[in-house]
């Protein structure tokens, strides 16, 4: 669940990747490096200053439960959002938009919300779904990537043969905190040859909420935390 265990909060810390965020460029991303004409910064402006109003909707639909699963911890419940099948619906096509276009082969969804968003993204991009399960819960033969926590470790795993050599595949989940789980996924892909495009978030940290990167790939979030509701 989340990102681990109790990930689905802000104040879990996990022992992370040498991953220290850092902001791209919005125009560099938009222009691929080309220069743009003198009057498109402008306009970006203009298009950056009107905020998707589905955004708010999503956030507005995730509720904030205080000291759950233990004391301290503002736990950001999505089950909420779940209920409303009009944001639900609507979280799912701000990342199909994204990443229409993209030739994306395969969508990567970590145990267990990145099961309840990653097969719909996949459906409608024409990919396949690959779900990143922990241990002893994957039949055949698979693959394994361990990963340390504050308290210990824990462990993804993923099929052999899931991912061939090259395929482009976006990982995705419900929230991303210290960035320990997606780090972990991002490496387990790599070592069986993906490229991986991107990591795709519902809910992220404040400082994830642009293009930031993780092992070198970007962090991709549609709404912030919230502490309280």
């Amino acid at each position: 669940m989340g990102e681990e265990a109790s990930c689905n909060t802000v104040t879990v810390m996990e022992a992370d990747t040498n991953a220290k965020p850092q902001p791209l460029m919005p125009q560099q991303a938009k222009e691929n490096g080309r220069a743009p004409a003198a009057a498109e910064p402008v306009a970006e402006a203009a298009e950056a200053a009107v905020p998707d109003p589905r955004l708010q909707g999503i956030s507005d639909a995730i509720r904030v439960v205080p000291h759950f699963p233990k004391e301290g911890i503002m736990f950001n419940d999505i089950t909420t959002l779940l209920l409303r099948p009009g944001v639900f619906k609507d979280a799912v096509d701000l990342f199909v938009e994204r990443y229409r276009g993209m030739r994306i082969d395969a969508v990567a969804g970590i145990e267990a919300r990145g099961f309840i968003f990653g097969p719909a993204i996949a459906l409608a991009l024409g990919a396949k779904f690959i779900p990143l399960r922990k241990p002893r819960k994957l039949p055949g033969e698979v693959i394994s990537e361990k990963y340390v926590l504050e308290y210990g470790t824990d462990c993804l795993q993923m099929h052999v043969g899931a991912i061939e050599a090259a395929e482009r595949v976006i990982i995705v989940d419900d929230l991303v905190a210290t960035g320990g789980t997606l780090g972990a996924a991002i490496r387990l892909l790599e070592r069986a040859g993906a490229d991986v495009v991107e990591c795709a978030c519902l809910i992220g940290l404040p400082k994830f909420k642009n293009f930031y990167k993780l092992n070198g790939k970007p962090v991709y979030v549609l709404v912030e935390s919230r502490e309280s509701d």
